[in-house]
């Protein structure tokens, strides 16, 4: 049985437009992802893939209904509470990389893990430059935001995102901003951690491709799953071992 990473039960959202006026961005939504899963979100503009991503991470609280990342239920929790859970168990990526410009690569990498504080200086800058060479940014190591590209630059940020080892990969609109090869180059990305290293993604976009080579896709209307497809089987990409993913 597929361990469940995250679950969401009757997920409710809404916006206070005035004091008379509520608009339900959510009306009333359950899923459940398996760890291991690639899942894609998509929806039209305004269909609540976003909020959805927020309330997944933490980033935003549900009207009503209760949110559990790996069998902890995160809903209730302080913001103290939930800044350490973002820190340890939740990589995200943005469609802005959102990396310091005064800091080179390894140093905008090692950001979460100073942080969580349960490393060294050394192991920190070690295990940096370990997730740098991962997504081919072994020559960048001291480059700043502003000498890379805007594929570097989200390769960076992705770097960032799995340095603490999260349980769970958010991207909203990850590949937005960059050109076809580039966003080509990040999917291929997602999808080799996703095979390699059986992390769990899920990302929000408006790209098809992008969305049809995820393992499952899950389309939202007016904030409700309107389809929810496997698009590949789990046995497919099951976690490789050191060797396998070595050829």
């Amino acid at each position: 049985m597929a361990e469940t990473i995250l679950r969401l039960e009757n997920i409710r959202k809404e916006l206070g437009l005035s004091k008379a006026i509520r608009q339900t961005i959510i009306p009333n939504l359950s899923l459940e992802i398996n760890a291991g899963e690639f899942v894609s979100i998509t929806g039209p503009s305004g269909s609540g893939k976003s909020t959805l991503l927020y309330i997944m991470g933490g980033l935003d609280r549900p009207t009503s209904g209760k949110v559990w990342l790996d069998g902890e239920a995160i809903t209730e929790k302080t913001e103290t509470e939930m800044n350490r859970i973002r820190n340890e168990k939740i990589g995200f990526i943005y469609q802005f990389h959102f990396l310091l410009p005064e800091f080179n690569a390894v140093e905008n990498v090692s950001m979460p893990m100073m942080i969580n504080g349960r490393r060294s200086r050394k192991e920190i800058r070690e295990r940096a430059m370990k997730l740098l060479d991962m997504v081919d940014m072994q020559n960048k190591y001291t480059n700043k935001p502003s000498q890379l590209s805007g594929g570097q630059q989200q390769r960076v940020a992705i770097a960032r995102a799995l340095a603490n080892e999260p349980k769970i990969l958010l991207g909203d609109e990850p590949t937005g901003n960059l050109d076809s090869r580039s966003a080509n180059n990040v999917y291929q990305l997602f999808d080799r951690l996703n095979r390699e290293l059986h992390q769990t993604v899920i990302v929000v976009t408006h790209d098809e491709e992008f969305a049809n080579r995820a393992g499952r896709r899950i389309n939202l209307v007016d904030g409700q799953i309107e389809s929810d497809h496997a698009l590949r089987s789990m046995e497919k990409h099951p976690a490789l071992s050191d060797t396998q993913a070595q050829h």
